[in-house]
C-alpha cells in the first residue's frame, strides 16, 4: 500500500510538474539546454539526486523557499518542484521500495500533507514587484476558470493524510496536529 500511495503521489507530482512549465515557459527558457523532459527526468528520480549546485545545494523545504525568493535568478518551477518532491520522499523515510518490515513514521506524512497546504499558501501569496504572481498556476479571470492545479494539490494533501492515518491506526500513535497560520515555516519531516 505504501509504494501505490508514493507512486500516485509522484504521478501528480510529475503532472503537476508538467502543467507548471506550460503555464510558466519563462522558467524553462532560463537554462537553454533543458526541456520539459530533461527536468521531469532530472527532479523524479528514486532515490533523488543529492542537492545539486543549481539549487545552491538546498533540497526539501529549503529548495521550495529558495524558488520563491524574489531574487532567485534560477528556473522556479524547478527548484519548487524538486523541493516538494524531496520533501515528500522524505516522508516515506526515504524509500524507493517497500518490505513487510519496513515502516512509516505517521507524523512525517502528517507534516508532509500540511506542508503541501503552505507550499499552495505561498504559490498564491509570493508576489514579483508588479504585483503578478512568481508562478503562475489557477486563473480566475475571464469565462473559463482553470483550478486544476487545486484539485492536484488536494489529492496530494488527500494521499499523504489517508497514508498517514492509515500508519496511525496500524502503530496506534497519535497524530499531533497543528494549526496553520498565515506565513507559518514549513513543518520538519525527519522525525
Amino acid at each position: 500500500m505504501s509504494e501505490i500511495h508514493r507512486q500516485q503521489v509522484t504521478v501528480l507530482l510529475k503532472d503537476l510538474t508538467e502543467k507548471l512549465y506550460k503555464k510558466n515557459p519563462s522558467e524553462l527558457k532560463k537554462n537553454t539546454d533543458q526541456t520539459v523532459e530533461s527536468r521531469l527526468n532530472r527532479i523524479f528520480r528514486c532515490p533523488p539526486d543529492p542537492p545539486m549546485a543549481e539549487l545552491d545545494h538546498k533540497d526539501g523545504a529549503e529548495a521550495i523557499l529558495l524558488g520563491f525568493e524574489p531574487e532567485y535568478k534560477g528556473d522556479r518551477i524547478f527548484a519548487v518542484m524538486y523541493g516538494l518532491y524531496t520533501m515528500i520522499h522524505a516522508s516515506y523515510n526515504s524509500k524507493c521500495e517497500f518490505f513487510i518490515p519496513d515502516s512509516l513514521n505517521e507524523q512525517a506524512l502528517y507534516n508532509s500533507a500540511r506542508n503541501i497546504e503552505i507550499f499552495v499558501w505561498r504559490l498564491n501569496t509570493r508576489l514579483k514587484e508588479d504585483g503578478r504572481p512568481l508562478i503562475l498556476t489557477n486563473t480566475l479571470e475571464g469565462e473559463v476558470k482553470n483550478l486544476s492545479y487545486e484539485r492536484i494539490f488536494g489529492k496530494l494533501i488527500s494521499l499523504q493524510d489517508t497514508m498517514a492515518l492509515i500508519v496511525s491506526n496500524r502503530t496506534g500513535r497519535i497524530i499531533k496536529e497543528v494549526v496553520l497560520f498565515a506565513g507559518m515555516a514549513f513543518l520538519p519531516i525527519g522525525l
